[in-house]
């Protein structure tokens, strides 16, 4: 339908075909388009990719993540600037702070009818659930959660900000080995995140609520292991090593 209606329209433009790996089908799916979309970036030799993301969408997934208890980095939704999370390009989302209604007006007064129907959507699908229960809630307003995420992703940003001072200040990375030293003082998000950066330098790559837990005993003076990764709490510091191959 878009080539189609592309066409009709004498814009430029390219059907990308993908393959999906087994596993989260709407992840995997949405990883192999941003995969597709990086490798025909790149063959161009273009600097940005854009995609038409709008208030809507955003507030889509911050209510689909609320419902799923993720943490501010989820709740934070998608960014106006970041990086193709399959590749290293630089992807820009302008159209953020739109409605949708807002858009469709914009196509439907240049004489360009194409509005997809919710209901057709397959409600398998938690985005395809939320969507249909946003078109019958007039008193949720998506552009005040649009907001609402926005204003999130600028607190996700100072965390992680006074992460790396953290991780600047008091983790060393001798051979083979993370040591931590986290101050009484230090906010326990702080520390989670430093955590979590640890475990993934040594390869690991768990769960939030996972580093949570390893978290916890560590707090006890307990040791612990998590994505092949042993964790231990010395007098002074948390040390974080590879575990060792098993026999």
């Amino acid at each position: 339908m878009v080539a189609d209606l592309c066409s009709e329209l004498s814009i430029p433009h390219a059907v990308l075909k993908v393959e999906v790996a087994p596993g989260n089908l709407q992840q995997e799916a949405r990883l192999a388009r941003y995969r597709a979309l990086g490798e025909w970036q790149q063959e161009r030799g273009l600097d940005i990719l854009l995609t038409a993301h709008h208030a809507d969408d955003q507030a889509e997934t911050l209510l689909m993540r609320l419902n799923r208890g993720s943490g501010l980095g989820g709740l934070a939704g998608v960014r106006s600037r970041g990086a193709n999370p399959a590749s290293d390009g630089i992807l820009l989302r302008p159209l953020l702070r739109w409605r949708k209604a807002e858009l469709e007006r914009i196509v439907q007064d240049c004489g360009v009818v194409s509005a997809r129907d919710p209901s057709n959507e397959d409600e398998r699908f938690d985005r395809a659930r939320i969507r249909k229960a946003l078109a019958g809630a007039d008193w949720l307003d998506p552009a005040a959660l649009a907001q609402s995420a926005a204003w999130l992703a600028d607190a996700e940003a100072a965390l992680e900000h006074y992460a790396q001072l953290e991780w600047d200040a008091e983790v060393e990375v001798p051979e083979g080995e993370i040591r931590y030293r986290p101050a009484q003082s230090t906010p326990r998000e702080i520390r989670l995140r430093v955590l979590a950066r640890a475990l993934e330098r040594l390869g690991g790559q768990p769960r939030l609520s996972q580093v949570a837990e390893l978290l916890d005993k560590l707090e006890r003076g307990e040791a612990g292991n998590l994505a092949g990764v042993l964790a231990r709490a010395e007098k002074e510091a948390w040390v974080l090593c590879p575990e060792p191959p098993r026999r």
